[in-house]
């Protein structure tokens, strides 16, 4: 049912939630997760009066995705088979494309649960994933507790 997995990661601990589940499916369905983080090409701070390049934004989003990927395939039991994915561009746009490109079976993504102005005014990756997504996603509600 499910051969191929997709994690998408930001490195965030809301990830944390994630991984016994994408563990759990791979486990059960002998399916290799691929860990995804995107490096966000909108570098929101490129004004001059906000003080950050557009190669320093990049470099330090690339060195952030590859963090993210890192740990989580560290979370990950060893004996789970892993793809190691690290792409540039808007979030929720390159994981749409990538489940499509890689035949993903299902995305495992955490939601951090926002309600009103702070879910108006930064807006949810995961939900728009979910629009977006050719494959089934499993929301897991990130801990109250971050």
């Amino acid at each position: 049912m499910y051969d191929h997995i997709l994690l998408p990661t930001d490195g965030s601990d809301a990830t944390e939630a994630t991984i016994d589940h994408a563990a759990t499916l791979a486990h059960t369905y002998d399916a290799t997760v691929h860990v995804l983080s995107v490096a966000d090409s909108r570098n929101r701070f490129e004004t001059p009066s906000a003080g950050i390049a557009p190669d320093v934004w990049r470099e330090s989003e690339h060195e952030r995705a590859e963090a993210a990927v890192d740990a989580a395939i560290e979370a990950l039991p060893d004996d789970v088979a892993t793809e190691r994915i690290v792409e540039e561009g808007v979030p929720d746009s390159v994981i749409a494309e990538y489940t499509d490109d890689a035949d993903i079976d299902v995305v495992v993504m955490a939601t951090h649960g926002r309600t009103g102005l702070d879910h108006y005014l930064i807006g949810s990756v995961t939900e728009r994933v979910v629009r977006q997504s050719s494959a089934p996603v499993l929301t897991v509600r990130a801990s109250d507790d971050e």
